[in-house]
């Protein structure tokens, strides 16, 4: 019995893992407005009540798709963390900027899935809280890097403007209490940046303006690193 239950798990693990693979082809085809369960079911050889099994509505397919796509750029982010800590100790400038080339790197090589989680919105779609720590990943990467540098004064926290004084004390309680509140403000404008930059890339607003994306995303982005405070080991 033992047997035949793992076989069907792993049959249920291959079958699920072949309607996400053609569901990500419908949203390089299509979009995610435009994703189907009958379409998928279709293409797979299957009928439509047999799909339902594994994914019960459009919606929880989506939902499977948005944490697969949080959950693989957030540990792209971790493994440049934990690379780049590993080559460069207590070069937290360096930290950072691997950590976004690996986002950049990422995105550009999964730009549907990318369109997916920092796109438009889906119509009719509400991300359930089972989103929330997927897209978590990859901010608390950066959290953490401006918590190791602030432990290690690698870190020189901006000036905070008064009229922004307390929104950067509540950015800090909500994100980093230990962090300083300038420092807190300064770490969410520049993932917002980040984000930003790969989204112009992503989204072809560079078109026909960046040609030499690469060494134009790496200084960027240790402009964002060098804004938020961090500094370069001597």
């Amino acid at each position: 019995m033992t047997t035949v239950r793992g076989v069907r798990a792993r049959a249920r693990i291959e079958i699920t893992a072949a309607i996400k693979d053609e569901a990500r082809r419908q949203l390089a085809a299509e979009g995610a407005a435009k994703l189907s369960l009958r379409a998928v079911a279709r293409e797979l050889g299957m009928v439509s009540s047999a799909l339902y099994r594994y994914f019960p509505s459009r919606d929880e397919l989506l939902t499977a798709l948005i944490i697969d796509a949080y959950d693989s750029v957030g540990a792209a982010a971790e493994r440049a963390r934990d690379t780049a800590r590993a080559a460069a100790p207590g070069d937290h400038l360096a930290h950072w900027t691997a950590v976004c080339r690996a986002v950049r790197a990422w995105a550009v090589e999964h730009p549907h899935e990318y369109a997916l989680i920092y796109g438009s919105p889906v119509p009719g779609y509400a991300a359930p809280k089972d989103t929330i720590g997927p897209a978590s990943r990859v901010g608390l990467v950066l959290v953490d890097l401006v918590r190791a540098a602030f432990r290690d004064r690698g870190v020189a926290p901006p000036p905070l403007p008064e009229p922004l004084r307390a929104e950067a004390e509540r950015l800090a309680a909500d994100l980093a209490p230990d962090l300083p509140p300038a420092l807190a403000a300064a770490l969410v404008a520049g993932w917002s940046q980040l984000f930003g930059l790969v989204s112009f890339e992503v989204f072809g607003q560079f078109d026909n303006i960046v040609e030499a994306r690469e060494p134009f995303f790496a200084a960027a982005a240790e402009r964002l690193g060098r804004d938020v405070g961090l500094l370069r080991k001597p």
